[in-house]
């Protein structure tokens, strides 16, 4: 009997993309072979707080990063001679053309054992390795790469520490404002005089870069 390490990457689970938006009449596309895997990439983006005199600057989250699930597969039609680009690599080039109803590329996911990732196709790599004698195209290795798409209504469902309605704090940087704080933190630069009044600031136009305020839950 076969072990799982014998059989990774041909389990009896096939893989594909699906087209979840816009919708379409044929949604799926599958892949001839399963990938021997896949990697998803995930970060964070920080700024650095420039304060004189200190080793180590502190840091100030700025915002998540996509994202990304890169992933190699292998496509052939070796065993019908047909062309690999017509049963395979047109399709998934596709997913790159702009589609006239979103204005921008169709919405997909990767499917094997669940759903793996959903996001747009942001390139593809075609490397074509085996050809009839005339010439046509049977194998092709794909290196695909995908990005998330979530949109911004599900992440702040998901995540209700991005609402302004609770307390936190915030690292000055250099050229903040209290309003461009208070747009960035509540999407209303007239917070500011809030958050002038929760910190004892007298004067807005004197904001230190490296000053911690606190920022007021909104009621």
């Amino acid at each position: 009997m076969a072990n799982p390490a014998q059989t990774a990457g041909q389990s009896l689970v096939q893989a594909y993309l699906e087209i979840v938006a816009p919708r379409v009449a044929d949604p799926i596309i599958p892949l001839r072979f399963n990938p021997t895997e896949y990697q998803l990439q995930k970060a964070n983006n920080f700024a650095e707080i420039a304060i004189p005199g200190l080793e180590s600057p502190p840091i100030q989250f700025v915002r998540g990063a996509s994202e990304k699930m890169t992933a190699e597969v292998l496509v052939d039609t070796s065993g019908t001679l047909d062309d690999v680009r017509v049963a395979y690599v047109n399709k998934l080039r596709g997913l790159l053309d702009l589609n006239r109803e979103l204005h921008a590329p169709p919405i997909v996911r990767f499917v094997w054992d669940t759903e793996i990732f959903r996001g747009v196709l942001e390139s593809m790599n075609v490397t074509y390795v085996l050809f009839t004698s005339e010439g046509i195209p049977l194998r092709a290795k794909l290196a695909l790469s995908l990005k998330e798409y979530r949109p911004v209504e599900i992440q702040i469902k998901e995540n209700p520490t991005a609402s302004p309605n609770y307390d936190k704090t915030y690292v000055v940087r250099r050229g903040d404002t209290l309003s461009s704080i208070a747009f960035a933190v509540y999407r209303d630069p007239e917070v500011w005089r809030d958050i002038a009044r929760n910190n004892g600031i007298r004067d807005p136009r004197s904001l230190e870069p490296g000053t911690v305020l606190q920022l007021p839950k909104l009621t």
